[in-house]
C-alpha cells in the first residue's frame, strides 16, 4: 500500500520549522514553491536567490520574468504549473547546495512530489538534471529530449537565468518551451517542427529518448530505481514509479 501524501500546508509548516542545516539559520524566509498543487507539470530548481529569499517566493526575479515568457510559448501559465526547488533556502553568496543541504532538504521536495503527482517533472539546468537523472553528462547534450524516471516523464531544459547572460542559449530554450507545449498538447505548431513533435510524443511513449548508447541506457534504468536513492527510499523501488526530485537555481544569478 503506498504512503499517503502529505498536504503541501503541512509540509510548508515542516519546512519553516526546519533547522537541519545552516541554512536554515542564514534564511530571510523560506522559499517552499508556489503554484498549481494539482499541476500536470513539476518545474525544478536548485535554490532560492536573492529575490526568493526577500519575497519567500521562487522564480521573483529576471529568470523568473523570462520564466512568464517561456511558459507562454508553451501554452501554460503560472497558475497552471507548481515550482519547487531541492533546497528550500538561500545559499550564502549563492553558491551551489552542498550534499549535505540536498541530503537534508531534498526529503521536502520528495514530499511535494508525491502530494502534486505531476505527469511532467522539468528540470531547469544542469544541476537539477544531473540530480534528477544521475548523470553527468551536460545540459548542452540533454536539453529538450524527454526521459523517463520511474512513472514521471523528465523534460531538461537550460535555465532561464543562463539565457539571460549567455544569450546564445536563448534560441534553444525557446524551442525547447514551444516542444514541451506540444508534448503536453498545450501549444499547436504547424511544419516541420510539428511532425518532429508529434514523432517525440510518440517515441517518449515506447520509452524512447533516453540517452545514446550504454550510458543512456543506465541513466535511465538507475534513474528508475537506484538512482532515487535516499530522496524516494520508500517508495521507489518498490513501486517502480517512484518520485525522483531534485533541481538549477531559482534565482541563481538573478
Amino acid at each position: 500500500m503506498s504512503k499517503p501524501s502529505i498536504p503541501l500546508e503541512e509540509i510548508a509548516a515542516q519546512v519553516a520549522a526546519c533547522h537541519y542545516c545552516p541554512l536554515g539559520d542564514t534564511r530571510t524566509n523560506p522559499v517552499v514553491g508556489v503554484g498549481n498543487p494539482h499541476a500536470r507539470v513539476l518545474f525544478i530548481g536548485e535554490a532560492p536567490g536573492k529575490n526568493e529569499d526577500l519575497q519567500g517566493e521562487p522564480f521573483v526575479g529576471a529568470a523568473g520574468k523570462y520564466l512568464n515568457e517561456l511558459l507562454a510559448l508553451a501554452g501554460l501559465t503560472r497558475e497552471e504549473i507548481y515550482i519547487a526547488n531541492v533546497l528550500k533556502c538561500r545559499p550564502p553568496s549563492n553558491r551551489n547546495p552542498q550534499p549535505e543541504e540536498i541530503e537534508q532538504c531534498a526529503p521536502f521536495l520528495r514530499e511535494q512530489t508525491r502530494t502534486i503527482n505531476p505527469e511532467y517533472i522539468v528540470t531547469m539546468g544542469n544541476f537539477a538534471t544531473h540530480f534528477i537523472l544521475k548523470t553527468e553528462i551536460g545540459i548542452t547534450r540533454l536539453h529538450g529530449v524527454l526521459k523517463q524516471t520511474g512513472k514521471f516523464k523528465v523534460f531538461p531544459v537550460y535555465h532561464p537565468a543562463a539565457a539571460i547572460y549567455d544569450r546564445s542559449k536563448r534560441t534553444a530554450l525557446e524551442e525547447d518551451f514551444k516542444h514541451l507545449g506540444v508534448l503536453l498538447g498545450t501549444r499547436r505548431v504547424e511544419g516541420a517542427r510539428g511532425v518532429d513533435d508529434a514523432r517525440g510524443v510518440e517515441d517518449a511513449r515506447k520509452g524512447e529518448g533516453a540517452l545514446a548508447g550504454a550510458t543512456a541506457c543506465g541513466a535511465v534504468r538507475d534513474a528508475a530505481c537506484a538512482a532515487v536513492h535516499d530522496v524516494v527510499r520508500d517508495a521507489a523501488c518498490a513501486a517502480e514509479a517512484s518520485p525522483s526530485v531534485g533541481s538549477q537555481a531559482d534565482g541563481k544569478v538573478q
